[in-house]
């Protein structure tokens, strides 16, 4: 059983709380039909070679640092705090890993772990450490590990048979979809580490420093908000192709994007109801529809798509509302033909 303590100051906890409340439609829609299908995570652990939980602990255990009361007790309150406010009914363990580079991640299974680099807690003050951790502690309580498993896997396999070139293209284009999944993944994460932290300014500042390292001084959050913009809106429709294959191979969204995205999620309203307590609880989740949360999705990519100024994403748009009414405009005409 974990400690119920309270965090250090006045932050609200979300008791009860689904992970549906703060993912992404695009994540949500994928993790209700994975968690529909049952015995698919313990089929995954048991057919996975690449991935071992057990393993990956003892190497944590023996090259890095627990954080108790007495290593790094500041990151280890703040992983205990996260796991409070989250309502997650045990702590998970944070290990402290040398390397200059910074990053944070969540692994495992049964008992899901945090790994942390040294370089993540040079660059971080507390506040923006705080919203990383509850990024983290909110994969977990996603459950994305299934998927992530999912998409090292077949990356993996895909290297391998890429003799094959019917094969390659198959398992590339899967790929490409889980990693498409794994971007609204992060967004889903960045929304979840801001309800964990409850500091809107230092999750903001924490991705921006993602981008530009530890001189804040020198960086202003709402000209990092003017440059989002502009990825947005420049070039023609040449810049928008090279965006989309910029993208390619990556699971992560870009720094702008995820700081346009959470903010504009916070000034949407949906944080705030959250913070006040209305959100769907986790006691609800086997009701949770796959049909509607797919339709959420698709309305979601229907108003990113609306939303952007992007010259290429207006193409597409075009050719896919083009290609949607040339549909119903033939399925009318057999309509009636039949009738």
């Amino acid at each position: 059983m974990r400690n119920m303590t309270t965090p250090d100051r006045n932050r609200v906890q979300l008791t009860g709380i689904s992970s549906r409340a703060y993912e992404h439609p695009a994540d949500r829609s994928a993790l209700v039909a994975m968690r529909s299908l049952s015995g698919f995570d313990a089929v995954l652990k048991r057919t996975s070679g690449l991935f071992s939980e057990r393993r990956l602990r003892l190497m944590f255990l023996a090259s890095a640092v627990r954080t108790t009361d007495t290593q790094f007790r500041a990151l280890h309150d703040m992983g205990r705090d996260s796991a409070y406010i989250l309502d997650l009914h045990r702590i998970p363990e944070i290990y402290v890993q040398q390397d200059p580079k910074a990053y944070a991640m969540a692994i495992g299974f049964d008992e899901p772990f945090i790994i942390v680099s040294t370089g993540l807690l040079d660059l971080m003050d507390d506040e923006e450490l705080r919203f990383v951790i509850g990024h983290e502690t909110s994969h977990i309580l996603s459950g994305h590990a299934v998927y992530g498993t999912m998409l090292a896997i077949l990356t993996r396999l895909a290297t391998r048979v890429a003799w094959i070139p019917l094969g390659y293209i198959g398992l590339r284009v899967i790929v490409a979809a889980l990693e498409e999944w794994q971007r609204k993944a992060e967004m889903s994460a960045d929304r979840g580490g801001l309800l964990a932290g409850q500091d809107p300014d230092a999750a903001l500042r924490a991705l921006m420093k993602l981008a530009g390292g530890s001189r804040l001084h020198e960086m202003n959050i709402e000209a990092f908000l003017d440059q989002a913009r502009e990825y947005d809106t420049a070039g023609d429709v040449r810049d928008g192709l090279l965006k989309v294959l910029n993208m390619l191979g990556t699971t992560h969204p870009f720094a702008v994007t995820r700081v346009a995205e959470l903010d504009r999620w916070r000034r949407s309203g949906e944080y705030d109801r959250i913070i006040g307590g209305t959100y769907p609880r986790r006691e609800d989740d086997g009701n949770a529809s796959i049909t509607e949360e797919i339709k959420a999705a698709a309305n979601s990519y229907r108003e990113s798509w609306a939303q952007s100024q992007d010259p290429f994403i207006g193409v597409l748009r075009d050719v896919a509302e083009g290609a949607v009414n040339a549909g119903e405009r033939i399925f009318n005409r057999f309509s009636r033909r039949e009738n």
